[in-house]
């Protein structure tokens, strides 16, 4: 027979393998962290200009970042700081090489999301994150999964539950209890309405108090962050019931907009949420907060079948909380939920593989122009980036042939931009904050 005590124990050794893989992984210190990109990446596959074009920038302004030069003096390699400095301060054809971002709009939030595990989720999540920092975005992830693939992915080694999404909630359950009971106390009508009461037990968790930023961790990526998750947190769901049962009038899945909500404006450009493989009150905040869904699916009947079940379910989870919560503020997503853009991703795609090519055609034929246009191709580069934690940016080409990373460079690089594109697009649909 197993109690917990025994599962306990066995989670206990599985964290000191899970240590020495990280050990293997990353940097002896136990951090990760990142590399180098040589002039070539930086000119042809970042700045998308010629490389003697890039040489000759180089040479004519001294002043300019120079990077590492190799002992040979063939390669320069450049860190993400001097890559985004050369961005700001180069131009091309009087064209700047700052990425699109529309004026006076708050950052343009994005949820990976579906029932399906191993659809991807993460993969994408990590990818589309590192593509977009080598795009010059400044990327804020939140990681809602409680399996933290994204987090460890990260880099997060040591994370507590309490700065993760179940720390958020718990810190607006309080301040949006005060709230109501503040709003209560001074009632237009002069009658004072019932004070919601929360246990001690709540309030001494000292969530309340917490700042914004003290949710926000720092990643080997100089212009990427993270609100990062841990295997403690999965009792989100069982405590987020409880609170509803604590103050039914709490408007749960609003938590992490209203958080995000308490960003300046220009803090980030993209915020991207990794969501779990089920519909709860960590899924429905990230929809909620969301302005675009991307639903990663692979490229088999069930999964087929399993994105027909999720959008099902989560349209009426939306439409359940449109007639439920109609008169409660929820910060700057209002209800109904509307999304400015929603699109299918297929992942672990490949091309030769006819049953994959009738899948992505059955997709196109159903979602229409919803289905992305590049698939996320299943390359072994791809694999050997999941099992090392780190994504196809973050591996050096010379560790395999340059012909392999590129391809599967190449298939992330596509399904981002046109990521990218979407992204813009619904973007100008926000509306300017006063």
């Amino acid at each position: 027979m197993y109690t917990h005590s025994d599962l306990a124990k066995l989670q206990g050794q599985s964290l000191k393998m899970q240590g020495w893989i990280r050990r293997q992984t990353f940097s002896p210190s136990n951090e990760k962290t990142l590399r180098r990109f040589s002039s070539w990446e930086v000119a042809e596959l970042i700045f998308k200009m010629n490389q003697s074009t890039f040489r000759g920038k180089l040479a004519a302004e001294p002043h300019l970042p120079g990077g590492e030069v190799e002992e040979d003096g063939r390669q320069r390699w450049f860190s993400l700081e001097e890559i985004n400095e050369l961005r700001r301060r180069i131009k091309v054809n009087r064209k700047t090489l700052m990425p699109p971002r529309p004026e006076g709009r708050r950052a343009i939030r994005a949820a990976i999301a579906n029932f399906k595990g191993g659809a991807g989720k993460s993969t994408v999540a990590l990818h589309f994150a590192h593509a977009a920092a080598l795009d010059g975005y400044r990327v804020l992830v939140v990681d809602f999964d409680p399996q933290a693939t994204l987090s460890h992915s990260m880099g997060m080694t040591d994370v507590g539950e309490d700065h993760t999404v179940w720390g958020i909630m718990a810190r607006d359950l309080e301040r949006e209890t005060d709230r109501m009971n503040a709003a209560g106390s001074g009632a237009e009508s002069g009658t004072a309405l019932p004070q919601r009461r929360l246990p001690n037990s709540i309030r001494a968790m000292g969530l309340g108090g917490l700042r914004t930023s003290d949710f926000i961790k720092p990643t080997a990526w100089p212009t990427i962050d993270i609100v990062p998750s841990c295997a403690n947190a999965a009792f989100v769901e069982f405590a987020s019931a409880q609170y509803r049962h604590l103050n039914p009038e709490w408007s749960f899945f609003g938590a992490v907009s209203r958080f995000l909500d308490g960003l300046p404006d220009d803090a980030y450009d993209v915020i991207l949420f990794d969501c779990p493989p089920a519909i709860g009150y960590q899924s429905m905040n990230a929809v909620f907060a969301a302005d675009v869904l991307y639903i990663p699916s692979g490229p088999g009947y069930w999964e087929y079948d399993s994105t027909t079940s999720f959008i099902g379910q989560l349209a009426e989870a939306l439409e359940d909380l449109s007639h439920g919560f109609e008169n409660f503020p929820t910060g700057k997503i209002q209800l109904p939920k509307a999304f400015a853009d929603v699109r299918f991703l297929m992942t672990r795609y490949e091309p030769s593989n006819e049953l994959h090519s009738a899948m992505f055609s059955a997709f196109k034929q159903v979602f229409g122009d919803r289905v992305a246009e590049s698939p996320i191709e299943l390359t072994r580069a791809v694999e050997q980036s999941g099992r090392f934690l780190s994504s196809v940016y973050e591996i050096d080409y010379r560790e395999m042939t340059r012909g392999t990373w590129r391809r599967a460079r190449g298939t992330f690089d596509r399904a981002y931009e046109e990521f990218r594109d979407n992204l813009v697009a619904a973007w100008d649909k926000l509306e300017v904050e006063e």
